[in-house]
């Protein structure tokens, strides 16, 4: 089945909320998810699409993150497994909207093109509280990554105009061992397999960043998860 890109979305940090709410999940926050669909070719750079940006520098951006891809697919299950019609294309605050593909079908080093870019499979996405904020549902991250269905990211190899309706060119698949499902299961375990862990760390294609976070959960030997807590719960607590 052919890969299209469904639909594109850039938007720039927005602060929205009340400082008088005494229910977290309605204080006020600043966070560029709310992005708006784009009609027409636009720029795909380096460090992500043109008129796109983060409100959280720290863990988001730069040439490792610069484009965050979604299933339109996962859209289906959250609608039917929250019963929430609002959680639509874009919900997830991703730049693209990729169709007829899915976290257990595509791979960490994953080469497309589409339009007149060339991007990359860099990592998954590790899902933080955000999107739980945006829906007022608590656990939401929590189940994007017990489910597997987190996203991932693009490294950006040539740059170039792309627009939606196009479709992905696969030129490349040197890790079909390392989807992103798999990733995600090494990555997010509660009882760690270090040699599985190894593995992963040792994947070229892997961003740097994750493979350095891999390499010090197995120096340290802590067969435990990390406290995920700050991650996925955050302020809405």
């Amino acid at each position: 089945m052919e890969i299209t890109l469904n639909k594109i979305f850039v938007g720039l940090p927005k602060t929205i909320g009340s400082k008088e709410a005494a229910n977290p999940m309605e204080r006020i926050w600043t966070s560029a998810i709310f992005k708006e669909p784009v009609e027409g070719p636009i720029w795909v750079g380096k460090t992500g699409l043109s008129g796109d940006g983060q409100g959280d520098l720290e863990h988001h951006g730069g040439p490792e993150k610069a484009v965050f891809a979604y299933s339109l697919e996962n859209y289906l299950y959250w609608q039917k497994e929250l019963g929430n019609s609002e959680i639509t294309a874009g919900g997830m605050g991703e730049n693209l909207v990729m169709e007829h593909i899915t976290e257990e079908m595509i791979a960490i080093g994953d080469t497309f093109q589409i339009g007149e870019a060339v991007i990359q499979v860099s990592q998954p996405r590790q899902p933080c509280w955000k999107p739980a904020r945006r829906f007022k549902v608590k656990n939401l991250a929590l189940l994007l990554q017990n489910t597997g269905k987190t996203g991932w990211y693009f490294r950006v190899l040539r740059e170039g105009f792309v627009e939606a309706g196009q479709s992905f060119t696969l030129l490349d698949r040197p890790y079909p061992q390392w989807t992103i499902q798999k990733a995600n299961q090494v990555i997010h375990a509660r009882q760690q397999n270090f040699s599985d862990m190894q593995e992963l760390a040792c994947c070229e294609l892997l961003a740097p960043g994750m493979r350095a976070t891999l390499a010090k959960r197995i120096e340290k030997q802590d067969p435990g998860a990390p406290d995920i807590r700050s991650r996925v719960f955050g302020p809405n607590e």
